[in-house]
């Protein structure tokens, strides 16, 4: 890497693999969530993961960057971690608010990655890939606020 440009295709690299797997790990998460409004959230956010992967497609294919080829590991971390979690021995209400402390881990992941490629693609001049990454990242932190949310204001709670 010598330039911002070659960080930012790095970048782009990273969130679209992490996306990808997480795609395949979203099904099995709202499969295990016990609580019906956790499940749809996790559904929901499934729809929203696979139009973030369309988004960071055409942003790669706009700027002529190969986004393929690369694994992230962190986001495999989470989710092998997510996975262990799932496997162990739990109440409903618990393992529910395990699933959302597993999810919110992966959600600030993300929202750190969509944060800094927005930047990136704002200081050079990237508009519209800024705009696209930018509005990844506002579903991010809804997403993230609707897990908190349900988390303090009733699945924690439950779980005592």
């Amino acid at each position: 890497m010598e330039t911002l440009d070659d960080l930012f295709e790095m970048q782009l690299k990273d969130l679209y693999s992490a996306e990808n797997q997480l795609v395949k790990a979203l099904p099995m998460m709202a499969a295990k969530a016990k609580d019906s409004r956790l499940r749809a959230g996790f559904e929901q956010h499934l729809r929203e993961t696979q139009k973030q992967v369309e988004r960071l497609e055409r942003i790669g294919k706009n700027l002529d960057f190969s986004l393929d080829g690369h694994t992230c590991k962190a986001m495999a971390g989470l989710i092998t971690e997510g996975q262990e979690t799932m496997s162990e021995r739990a109440t409903d209400e618990v393992m529910d608010a395990a699933l959302i402390a597993a999810s919110q881990r992966i959600e600030h992941y993300e929202i750190s990655g969509y944060g800094t490629a927005a930047h990136f693609a704002e200081r050079l001049g990237h508009n519209e890939a800024a705009n696209l990454l930018r509005q990844s990242l506002e579903e991010e932190q809804l997403t993230d606020t609707k897990l908190n949310d349900l988390a303090k204001n009733y699945l924690n709670v439950k779980a005592m």
